[in-house]
């Protein structure tokens, strides 16, 4: 630990309860330190190296749980921004979070962070550690509705990526970027299908994965090397082939951070799956797919544009969904509460 501060025995921290598709989200209002640098990029490291009692505070028990996840709004850096937020979960802090873009939307409008909301849609650009996202949310008679947002450069890092995963044998995976990287696996590689499979069963197998991943794997990103890392593996009903491009939702399950699971289809995730189905050529431009997470609950998702991005071939995605309010909740610690200030079961 680098000078980690101190939670303070007085301190107070509001946040404002949403989920989008079930994924939840924990806006963080006020009683947070304020991160120090002058990028997102840089508050991300002051707030891993200083600050990193507040997100286990917050997302651990008794506050949270293992697959909490909290979004800290910061000061932007980029002048075409909104808003810019900092993403929190079990392991640390990530690139990119659709399901967190959707609510935001809602709530950047909602609590007039963005002023004079226009009829019938609204934009709002969020600054993520990955880069500028715009989202544009629904607007009629004063009330808020469906977000959808259109990505960062999406893009295929590796197809047909081998590694031996203890416990599962060799598995083929392909390595795709929608604001995070994530390793793609159909469910037949695990000689299980989704849809009969545990969540448990899920999260052990694609959990391996990306461990095994992590040794073997290097990445590299065209702007920054803060952004290549290995967030996760998801595993698909292998629904993404030609057969798979009717109008039937396809699954997905998203293991991400520490073996964390995605209740939504995943909004990053499920940019990426459509930047490989794009790659592979199954789909074309403005082609619309909707995938079910866990909860059962559909993100719809598309290519709107073809773009190079550091060499890559890759698309801008549109994803769509909506998130809702749970509620709001206020946050303290005794002094000699020990494990009140966070632990993970």
């Amino acid at each position: 630990m680098k000078n980690m501060a101190e939670i303070p025995d007085n301190v107070e921290i509001r946040t404002r309860e949403m989920h989008t598709a079930g994924e939840p989200l924990r806006v963080v209002e006020s009683g947070f330190p304020s991160p120090r640098g002058d990028t997102i990029l840089d508050k991300i490291r002051y707030t891993r190296e200083h600050l990193d009692p507040y997100r286990k505070l917050l997302m651990y028990e008794p506050r949270g749980h293992y697959d909490m996840y909290g979004a800290l709004l910061v000061p932007a850096d980029n002048k075409d921004a909104d808003i810019a937020t900092i993403f929190m979960h079990n392991e640390g802090y990530s690139t990119m979070c659709g399901h967190a873009v959707v609510a935001l939307g809602r709530y950047a409008v909602d609590t007039g962070l963005v002023r004079n909301p226009s009829s019938l849609e609204t934009r709002v650009a969020i600054q993520c550690p990955c880069g500028l996202v715009e989202a544009f949310v629904e607007y009629k008679d004063g009330k808020t509705g469906n977000v959808r947002f259109n990505s960062v450069p999406a893009f295929v890092f590796a197809t047909d990526v081998t590694v031996d995963v203890p416990g599962y044998g060799h598995v083929t995976v392909d390595i795709v970027y929608g604001g995070s990287f994530y390793a793609f696996v159909a469910d037949s590689q695990y000689n299980f299908r989704l849809e009969e499979a545990s969540i448990q069963d899920v999260r052990n197998a694609a959990g391996a994965t990306t461990d095994a991943l992590r040794k073997q794997l290097k990445l590299s990103h065209p702007e920054s090397d803060d952004l290549a890392f290995l967030f996760g593996t998801i595993v698909t009903d292998g629904q993404d082939g030609q057969d798979g491009c009717s109008d039937t939702p396809s699954s997905n399950v998203c293991v991400f951070a520490e073996r964390q699971i995605d209740r939504s289809p995943c909004g990053s995730g499920g940019t990426a799956r459509i930047a490989r189905q794009y790659h592979k050529e199954y789909i074309k431009l403005g082609q619309a797919k909707q995938f079910m997470g866990p909860s059962k609950a559909k993100f719809t998702a598309k290519a709107i544009k073809e773009v190079t991005y550091g060499g890559y071939k890759a698309v801008v995605v549109e994803v769509s969904g909506k998130g809702y309010y749970c509620g709001s909740s206020e946050f303290s610690v005794e002094e000699d509460d020990v494990i009140g200030r966070g632990f993970l079961l």
